[in-house]
C-alpha cells in the first residue's frame, strides 16, 4: 500500500518548475502562484522567463528564473542550488520540460533525435538526481514527473518522443520502487492526454507531417491543477483526466489494432501536406508565443460534450469488448464441433 501524506496548505512552500514558460509549465506557475508558492522557473530562454516571473509578481509571490538547459546536469545542478536560496530547502520539482518530433523515423535528423533524447529524458533523470538528495537531507519532497500517456502507448511518426515517454515512466517506478522506505518523499507520475498547449507550435516537424490539436484535448490548466492536487496529496500514478484514461484501456486491450490505424491515418495526413520541416524548439530555445494555449485545428468542444464523448468512447469499449467475447466463444464451439466431428 502507498504512503500517502496530504501536505494540505502550499503557502510559502519553494516549487522548481521546468520547461515553465508556455503551455503546460506556464499553467503550473500561474497555479502554484495562486497557492502563494515560492516559484523558480526554469528553461531556455530569457524572454520567456522573464514574462513568466512577471506573471508570477503580478499575483503576489516571490519568483526567480533561471536560464537552464536541462539536457546539461550543470545547468540543473545550478538550478537547484538557486533555488535553495529563497528558504534553504526544494519541498515540490516539477519535471516537465519536453520537446516533440513528428515525422518517419529516418527523416528525423539525427543531431535533433539526440537532443530531443536528452532534453526529454535526461532532462528529467538530470531533475531527479538533483533534488533527490536534497529531498533526503530534508526528510521530505515531492517530485512531479509530467510523463504523458505516451508512457503507456506509442504515437506513431513520434517514435523517438514515444521511447523518452516509455523511459521516463521507466525511471519513474524504478525511483518509487528506491524511496519505498523514505515515507515522506514521494514520486509522482502524471499521465495526461493530449493538451491544448503550444507545444504543437513548437514541436519540430518532418515528412510534411503537421500534428493539429484535436478537439478532444486537455486544458493545461486542468493539468496544472492537478500538479497542486499532486503535491497537496502526491500519489504514485495519476491518469489525470478522462481521454487519457480511456486511450489506456483502449491500447491495453487492442495495442495492435490502435497503432496500426493511427499509422494509416497519419500515413494519410504527410501525403496531403506539403513538406515544411522544421526542428522546432528542439535545437535552441522556444520562440514565441510564451503562452498557455496553442492554436486549434477546429473549436474545442464543450467539458458537457467532452464528457459525452469519453462516455460514448466507454460504451463503445464495452460493446467491443462483448462481440469479442461473443466471437470467441463462437470460434471455441466451432473447435469443438470439429472435434467431436472427427472422433
Amino acid at each position: 500500500m502507498e504512503n500517502i501524506n496530504n501536505l494540505g496548505d502550499l503557502h510559502g512552500k519553494t516549487v522548481v518548475i521546468t520547461g515553465g514558460t508556455s503551455g503546460v509549465g506556464r499553467a503550473a506557475a500561474e497555479a502554484f502562484a495562486l497557492e502563494g508558492c515560492n516559484i523558480v522557473i526554469a528553461a531556455r530562454g530569457q524572454e520567456g522567463l522573464d514574462e513568466t516571473v512577471k506573471l508570477c509578481h503580478d499575483l503576489g509571490v516571490v519568483a526567480l528564473g533561471v536560464s537552464t538547459d536541462v539536457s546539461k546536469f550543470e545547468d540543473v545542478e545550478n538550478l537547484a542550488n538557486l533555488a535553495l536560496q529563497f528558504n534553504g530547502r526544494i519541498d515540490i520539482w516539477v519535471n516537465n520540460a519536453g520537446v516533440m518530433a513528428s515525422g518517419k523515423f529516418e527523416d528525423v535528423p539525427v543531431d535533433a533525435m539526440e537532443q530531443l533524447v536528452k532534453t526529454n529524458l535526461l532532462g528529467y533523470m538530470h531533475g531527479a538526481h538533483a533534488v533527490i538528495p536534497i529531498f533526503k537531507k530534508q526528510g521530505e519532497g515531492v517530485l512531479i514527473n509530467n510523463v504523458s500517456i505516451g508512457g503507456f502507448m506509442p504515437a506513431p511518426y513520434s517514435t523517438a518522443y514515444s521511447s523518452t515517454k516509455f523511459g521516463i515512466r521507466g525511471m519513474v517506478e524504478g525511483l518509487q520502487g528506491e524511496l519505498s522506505n523514505e515515507p515522506n518523499i514521494h514520486i509522482v507520475g502524471l499521465y495526461p492526454g493530449i493538451q491544448k498547449s503550444t507545444g504543437n507550435l513548437h514541436s519540430a516537424k518532418y515528412s510534411g507531417l503537421d500534428f493539429k490539436i484535436p478537439p478532444f484535448s486537455v486544458d493545461p490548466r486542468q493539468l496544472a491543477s492537478e500538479m497542486v492536487k499532486a503535491a497537496k496529496n502526491p500519489r504514485k500514478q495519476i491518469i489525470t483526466d478522462g481521454y487519457a484514461a480511456v486511450m489506456k484501456i483502449l491500447y491495453g486491450i487492442f495495442p495492435h489494432t490502435i497503432i496500426n490505424t493511427a499509422s494509416s491515418l497519419l500515413r494519410l495526413a504527410m501525403k496531403k501536406n506539403t513538406d515544411t520541416n522544421t526542428n522546432g524548439n528542439i535545437l535552441h530555445s522556444s520562440n514565441e508565443p510564451h503562452r498557455i494555449y496553442g492554436e486549434m485545428a477546429i473549436p474545442t468542444p464543450s467539458r458537457g460534450a467532452q464528457n459525452a464523448m469519453i462516455g460514448a468512447a466507454g460504451v463503445a469499449i464495452g460493446l467491443i469488448l462483448f462481440n469479442m467475447v461473443k466471437g470467441e466463444s463462437k470460434k471455441k464451439d466451432k473447435k469443438l464441433s470439429k472435434i467431436k466431428s472427427i472422433k
